[in-house]
């Protein structure tokens, strides 16, 4: 990547082309921002990754359609505390006004508009809520309001997650910015993610929608699909990409210029998914898995996912505890193929583990790493070459307290 750099105070209105706003419309009874409205002043190429929940909500269902048909989109609505899911036909049927009422109110088409929600479960999506959100947040589309947005699509998050970076390509600047949401229910797994997690990113440089999905795609699995909260996967997972093309820089496949976007597009994601996992609900750590030298690295997976999974595991981080026999248990169990007598453990460079034993080392100098804010655990099975990270946090009291509280 040429002259690659992070915008200060960045948001998906960086990006030339792009307006934003976020309003208040009474979707969540705190009063606080909660529907929020991106678009692009020109037509562009667009991408989604989604769940892979069964009961993917209807707002997935209608943005597969759309996409689906090859077009191009302009706008995405997104609303916060209704998450329209597990509401049959009617749900379906009420993403469709959504797309519709939007673009009458901004003169497009409706198959240009995508729909994301993110909220209560089971609950059918209040139009009249919808009608009037829209009212708020067309007059107040803004160059300058992709940070509103962002602070709009938020439920248990405590604060708004956007960034922006730019770069050079062919002596021309290329920006992409973008917003997410999500603190629990973090487990992406998209087809194509694990948490409630919507993620809005733009970009005005021209790329041809296939080699946009591929890239997002790919993209996701070393960034979204790498973080877990709480091991559970949420009904609205939502990644969506838009190119407007208006730099005027074409990336074609298959070049230099590709793979220089790509990783910027990454460096973005992964800015946005450490994030999420430092934000997890009640999370007091971020800790960071290593699995290396397995067999495969569907057995590196396996065993870093059981370690980020385990709720003994976070429990002991959260109280400062390297109980590395815990450790020891997930990857265990984990379904990896490896030779436990081969496997070595270590904290932040602290070796707990050696050789499937007891390094030596005393507790309470394991026990001052592990009161950190950040660390990484290493698992080295000496077994292969294949490896596999994952970024976790710890659980605590707060997230007990958030959860058992949510619905009532």
């Amino acid at each position: 990547m040429k002259n690659f750099s992070f915008i200060e105070n960045g948001s998906t209105t960086s990006t030339p082309g792009f307006k934003a706003a976020g309003v208040t419309a009474g979707f969540k009874r705190s009063g606080a921002p909660d529907f929020a409205l991106l678009f692009s002043e020109v037509p562009a190429n667009a991408a989604g990754v989604f769940t892979t929940c069964r009961f993917a909500a209807a707002p997935v269902r209608y943005c597969k359609e759309i996409l689906a048909k090859g077009g191009k989109l302009q706008a995405v609505s997104v609303n916060s505390g209704i998450a329209n899911a597990c509401t049959g036909k009617p749900g379906l049927e009420a993403s469709r006004k959504t797309a519709a009422l939007a673009a009458a109110k901004l003169g497009i088409a409706p198959d240009a508009v995508a729909v994301a929600s993110t909220g209560r479960i089971g609950v059918q999506m209040d139009m009249a809520l919808i009608e009037k959100a829209l009212d708020l947040a067309v007059p107040q589309l803004s160059s300058d309001g992709g940070n509103d947005a962002a602070r709009a699509i938020m439920t248990t998050d405590t604060v708004p997650k956007a960034v922006a970076a730019k770069l050079e390509i062919n002596g021309k600047t290329v920006t992409i910015g973008a917003m997410t949401k999500g603190a629990g229910m973090i487990n992406p797994g998209m087809a194509g993610l694990h948490a409630t997690m919507l993620c809005f990113i733009t970009t005005d440089a021209d790329i041809d929608k296939d080699v946009l999905a591929g890239m997002l795609e790919e993209n996701a699995q070393n960034s979204f699909n790498r973080i877990t909260v709480d091991g559970d996967m949420s009904t609205n997972d939502t990644v969506l990409i838009f190119a407007n093309g208006v730099s005027g820089v074409k990336i074609a496949a298959g070049t230099q210029d590709e793979a220089d976007f790509k990783a910027a597009l990454l460096e973005v994601m992964k800015n946005l998914a450490h994030r999420m996992v430092k934000d997890g609900e009640g999370s007091t750590k971020l800790v960071t898995i290593e699995v290396v030298n397995a067999r495969s690295v569907e057995d590196a997976k396996m065993a870093a996912e059981s370690v980020a999974n385990s709720l003994l595991c976070k429990t002991a981080w959260f109280g400062n505890d390297p109980n590395w026999g815990r450790i020891a248990a997930a990857l265990g169990y984990s379904g990896a193929v490896f030779d436990p007598d081969k496997c070595d453990i270590s904290i932040d460079g602290v070796p707990v583990m050696t050789q499937g034993g007891d390094a030596g080392t005393p507790e309470s100098v394991a026990a001052e790493v592990v009161k950190k804010d950040e660390f990484t655990i290493r698992c080295d099975f000496n077994d292969g070459d294949s490896n596999y990270w994952v970024w976790s946090s710890d659980v605590s009291y707060e997230y007990v307290k958030i959860n058992a509280d949510y619905h009532t």
